[in-house]
């Protein structure tokens, strides 16, 4: 439900709840704060805390964004307290959200949390602000219910989140992922081999619900193919989550030692925008029984669309009816039939890349742009 309105969201103070650090990788709430900022909004951004910092509470001003700052903050207290002693934790975390708010020294008029670890309970916050809910992925835990009391409107990307929301009585939205204007702008065209089909893949490759088998044995069963992946690949260049574990390193050496797949890495979004838009395809290849978000909904789907090219994808409920966008098979327990349906796909690339296909997909993106979703939550807020 998006109304066709002109209001936005302008000349507030806002602190933005990240479970994901700021880095190179952007996902929906990195976005969200770059768009807050052009609207003429002061966004700071909450970083998750980090132990390693020196110092207990540092504000960064993001020179290339004007408008937005980054928190990064160190616990002084040991976080372990919260699996033993939760009232105890939440008071420390209290005074730890206290002193922020006084390095900010100015009025914040809306929270928008999009963490479901249930760190910063808007309890803790000025009882006049504004408090927006945003679950992107399931919430499996009871913190990430408790994430959402007091809250003044829940939206998110997928009804099945909403649905385990049903508990507080507040306006709840459905509100599709979003795409930035780096992803629908034209770039120019590389000069590849025209008889060479690139696939393309992004996000972060150390998670452990990415369907490693299935990606490893269709990237082998076509190596006239090339696969080109950005995303943190590297536990140091990550900001996103993932963690070097054996069975990570051992299927990061597989892509490594793969003759045709290129990594580029982490990458910050103009480039990752221009670097997609070469693709003829893309994969998205996730273990649903182990993904965050449940095969419900990606953020890269997009990203992806935005190009216009044809997107073959493990099943994806929020786009169960539009093959016209997003072909997938039926089934939602296993990717068995993903590489048959690639290698279909593949052999009838050039009609699935039609004018008239690449015209519908683009359309949708350009629809959810970041700047009408901000307009959309204005209005309900």
């Amino acid at each position: 439900m998006q109304p066709e309105t002109e209001k936005t969201i302008r000349g507030k103070t806002i602190v933005l709840i990240s479970p994901q650090s700021w880095g190179k990788m952007f996902i929906s709430k990195h976005h969200y704060a770059v768009e807050l900022a052009k609207c003429g909004n002061r966004v700071y951004f909450l970083n998750p805390p980090d132990q390693t910092l020196t110092e207990r509470i540092i504000i960064k001003a993001i020179e290339q964004h004007p408008g937005l700052f980054i928190i990064e903050h160190k616990l002084w207290f040991p976080y372990i307290i919260k699996f033993h002693a939760i009232q105890l934790f939440h008071l420390l975390m209290y005074a730890q959200v206290k002193a922020i708010l006084r390095k900010i020294a100015t009025p914040v008029e809306i929270v928008w949390s999009f963490d479901l670890g249930n760190l910063y309970p808007f309890r803790f916050f000025s009882a006049t602000a504004r408090k927006i809910f945003h679950p992107v992925d399931e919430p499996l835990t009871k913190d990430a219910i408790d994430a959402a009391k007091g809250a003044d409107l829940i939206i998110s990307v997928t009804r099945e989140i909403l649905q385990k929301y049903a508990l507080y009585k507040v306006p709840k939205h459905l509100i599709n992922h979003g795409v930035s204007e780096d992803f629908l702008k034209q770039y120019p065209v590389s000069k590849f081999d025209n008889d060479v089909i690139h696939v393309g893949f992004s996000g972060n490759l150390m998670r452990p619900d990415i369907d490693r088998n299935v990606l490893l044995t269709i990237i082998e069963y076509h190596p006239a193919i090339i696969f080109e992946c950005w995303g943190s690949y590297k536990e140091k260049d990550g900001n996103i989550g993932g963690a070097a574990d054996k069975p990570t390193n051992a299927f990061i050496n597989s892509l490594v030692a793969a003759p045709n797949v290129i990594l580029h890495g982490a990458v910050f979004t103009a480039e990752l925008a221009a670097g997609l838009q070469q693709m003829d395809a893309f994969l998205i290849c996730y273990d649903i029984k182990k993904d965050q978000s449940k095969g419900t909904n990606y953020h890269k789907i997009m990203e992806y669309l935005a190009t216009g090219k044809v997107i073959i994808s493990n099943n994806v409920t929020a786009y169960a009816d539009r093959a016209d966008l997003i072909l997938m098979p039926e089934e939602r327990d296993n990717n068995n039939k993903l590489p048959e349906l690639f290698s279909k796909t593949i052999r009838n690339i050039a009609a699935y890349n039609s004018n008239a296909n690449q015209h519908t997909r683009k359309q949708f993106a350009s629809k959810n742009r970041y700047t009408r979703q901000i307009e959309a939550i204005a209005h309900f807020l």
